[in-house]
């Protein structure tokens, strides 16, 4: 299976909780109250690395329900509550920028990610489109020229020509479209009826019209699924040939996500139709010549993401894998996280909240973490494994003043039953002694990133499961 190696039995031994590591510490362990000093503090020093920007936007509001949904959302057919809500995000923008816009001589920071998510973005009109990108470069230096790496989540159901136009005249260079499934009766069952010929024609548009990237969103785990159904479905999505795929694994939750309460547990693949549907889609991806990035996604061989990853610079944060992994992440709308070198912070879940925050002239920061010196080591770990599959000893040594094999005893003791396994190698090249993850541990790197996570000693969590 070229990077992928399947052992059912590795991965029902493995197959437990654990997070995703969009960051490191993890959302889980950001702490109320987190004031606005802090990010004031926070700002400044980012200002004096200079370090190149991420801007992350939020769009809460959908005009459908998808039962599976896990996503901070309002869902509403009224459109006209789109403005009010625009425009207290430019409010937290004007903000955001007198922080984070320029260094501290003054010189503007490039804006070298760019991303548009919710929600459904294109729940905007296109003139409010045009509007929120405008005032972005008012505010930002963006690239010029689709130098930058700018990306919109798109509901095919919600992008006809005209969206699609605009987005690409404004700026963006890539998109993700959700589709979750082909099979009339699963779509039925999660409320998401969307047609094979209306995706297939917003693909094509957007690629008349220029768009260097397209990823597409796949869930399996979903109502009425079968191995049989979804391979139909996968086989569709490849003749589409997207750069790009996300296979996700729903997390039945309904005690946590209200809407997956519409959804009948009974109506669920078993887990063992579950490792079945994703071994088969594993199988059918790699036969094409896709590239395992990891977890759930998938790249051609010649996209952005395989290239950095072949050559061992590939990055992660809360957008998900990056190229860009230089950049301080600052997110504005509801919900949303920033992500600067030492501090992670959320904004408030409500746009009520919200509102009343940013009517007091503060950032509307709800929570957040400043990371010390131990999480900054275990984050560059977890990092570099859950990326790149692979870590060396002695970098890690000299940056931060260590022996690798004694601040970590007990990691590596744990990680001898993974290699007694053949999930992970320990070896040595001219770089010196590392850690290699074995093509049968990178369905299950959740799990041996987990070893080097401090807090998931002290506290048990629940998380989705790892497959």
């Amino acid at each position: 299976m070229d990077n992928i190696y399947w052992n059912e039995q590795l991965i029902r031994k493995y197959d437990l909780q654990g997070p995703r590591y969009t960051s490191y510490p993890t959302a889980m362990e950001f702490q109320p109250g987190f004031s606005h000093q802090e990010v004031f503090d926070a700002a400044s020093v980012s200002r004096l690395t200079g370090r190149p920007l991420s801007l992350y936007f939020h769009v809460p509001f959908c005009a459908r329900l998808c039962y599976y949904c896990a996503c901070n959302k309002i869902v509403t057919k009224r459109r006209e509550q789109a403005q009010p809500y625009l425009d207290e995000l430019y409010r937290e923008m004007t903000l955001q920028a007198a922080m984070f816009s320029r260094t501290q001589d003054g010189l503007a920071r490039p804006v070298e990610q760019l991303h548009w998510g919710g929600g459904t973005p294109t729940f905007l009109s296109p003139a409010q489109m045009r509007e929120l990108m405008g005032r972005t470069r008012e505010l930002f230096q963006l690239l010029p020229d689709d130098r930058g790496d700018y990306s919109i989540e798109i509901d095919p159901r919600e992008a006809d020509d005209e969206i699609l136009t605009v987005l690409r005249e404004i700026g963006f260079n890539r998109i993700s479209l959700g589709v979750q499934d082909f099979d009339p009766k699963v779509q039925k069952a999660v409320n998401r009826i969307q047609s094979e010929e209306l995706t297939l024609h917003v693909l094509n548009k957007a690629r008349e019209l220029g768009f260097r990237s397209i990823n597409i969103d796949l869930i399996y785990g979903l109502p009425f699924q079968n191995e049989a159904s979804f391979a139909s479905t996968v086989e569709k999505i490849i003749d589409f040939s997207p750069d790009r795929l996300s296979v996700f694994n729903y997390a039945h939750m309904p005690e946590r996500f209200k809407p997956q309460r519409r959804i009948d547990g009974a109506t669920l693949p078993t887990p063992q139709q579950k490792l079945s549907i994703l071994r088969n889609t594993v199988d059918q991806l790699i036969r094409q010549d896709y590239r395992f990035i990891g977890m759930d996604h998938f790249a051609k061989p010649e996209d952005e993401l395989a290239v950095a990853q072949s050559e061992g610079h590939l990055h992660r944060n809360f957008q998900g894998y990056t190229t860009r992994g230089d950049c301080d992440l600052i997110a504005m709308g509801v919900s949303s996280i920033s992500m600067l070198d030492r501090t992670y912070y959320q904004n408030v879940y409500d746009i009520p909240g919200y509102s009343d925050i940013l009517a007091q002239g503060k950032l509307p920061v709800h929570r957040g973490v400043t990371l010390n010196d131990d999480d900054v080591l275990r984050r560059e770990i977890i990092m570099e494994l859950i990326c790149n599959f692979k870590l060396h000893f002695s970098p890690i040594e000299s940056r931060y003043g260590i022996s690798f094999r004694e601040y970590f005893q007990r990691e590596l003791h744990e990680l001898k039953n993974m290699e007694e396994d053949g999930l992970v190698q320990f070896g040595s090249d001219a770089e010196g002694e590392h850690l290699r993850i074995h093509p049968s541990g990178r369905l299950l790197i959740r799990g041996i990133c987990k070893v080097f996570d401090h807090y998931r000693i002290e506290k048990t969590t629940s998380f989705s499961r790892i497959i």
